[in-house]
């Protein structure tokens, strides 16, 4: 398999035009923008974050995560990623209740993650993880395939989560390039969608130092470490002409696979 022409399949200009198309329709949707960023969210209870160290979750996850040291494990981290966000956004075309608008973005979206599943567990072959049972619920404290903000507000934790992983693991895959080159391929996609669906909440395209953009509590550990201002022992909020919480906007962030399988724990039967 030519791994590098199969993900570039999936990173077309149609892509691009059907994100792009989003804009020119942003005034039809600034009731779900306005109740994505308040009182929708502000329904959803705060009491996930304990969650986060139950022993339920760590001994659900404990079979497909673990220190991300070698190409192997890196990869499977990021399959067990990619079947989260495949089954959720398949479950969101389900159930019937994303706008007619927006059904082609997300329809799209579910596609690519489609593609990452079948891409990894091949790269994988009898290493990869079996698929994990997912709750998007997370133990009844979220209803997304009844709510489209709420679907929208874990849509985009598990874009920016994903985007960051990815980035953590770069380093993993360094001693094989088609492996890399692929990760980042994939990793450049993840940040489209994330992008995207900021933008549907009524949010900026990228992170705002570590502001979680109205998500609860359990979801700040998406966004910890994001408002890091120094790069390579230079720091990007001293830049003239700017202001300074653009610096740290300039720069993404990456996470450790330990971070990435809290936040992927509670999502975990």
């Amino acid at each position: 398999m030519n791994i590098i022409k199969f993900l570039e399949s999936f990173t077309t200009e149609g892509m691009i035009n059907s994100l792009n198309a989003k804009g020119s329709r942003r005034d039809s949707f600034n009731q779900f923008q306005k109740m994505g960023t308040t009182a929708a969210m502000a329904a959803v209870p705060f009491g996930l974050t304990a969650l986060l160290s139950s022993n339920k979750a760590n001994a659900a996850t404990t079979a497909f995560f673990g220190p991300t040291e070698t190409p192997t494990e890196a990869l499977q981290l990021a399959l067990t990623l990619e079947y989260l966000e495949d089954e959720f956004y398949a479950m969101a075309m389900d159930s019937g209740i994303v706008p007619t608008a927006d059904q082609a973005i997300i329809a799209q979206i579910a596609k690519h993650e489609n593609a990452h599943v079948a891409f990894l567990k091949s790269a994988l072959g009898d290493a990869a993880p079996a698929k994990p049972t997912f709750d998007f619920t997370a133990g009844g404290n979220f209803d997304p395939f009844n709510d489209y903000p709420t679907l929208l507000a874990l849509a985009q934790a598990f874009e920016d989560t994903g985007v960051r992983a990815y980035k953590g693991q770069a380093g993993n895959l360094i001693g094989n390039g088609d492996l890399l080159t692929a990760a980042l391929q994939i990793h450049s996609v993840e940040a489209m969608h994330a992008s995207q669906i900021r933008r549907l909440r009524g949010q900026k395209g990228w992170i705002v130092g570590n502001d979680r953009g109205g998500l609860p509590e359990a979801a700040q550990p998406v966004y910890d470490g994001e408002e890091n201002a120094v790069q390579a022992g230079f720091n990007t909020s001293t830049v003239a002409g700017i202001p300074a919480g653009a610096g740290p906007e300039s720069f993404d962030e990456p996470i450790t696979g330990a971070v990435a399988t809290n936040i992927a724990s509670l999502f975990i039967v």
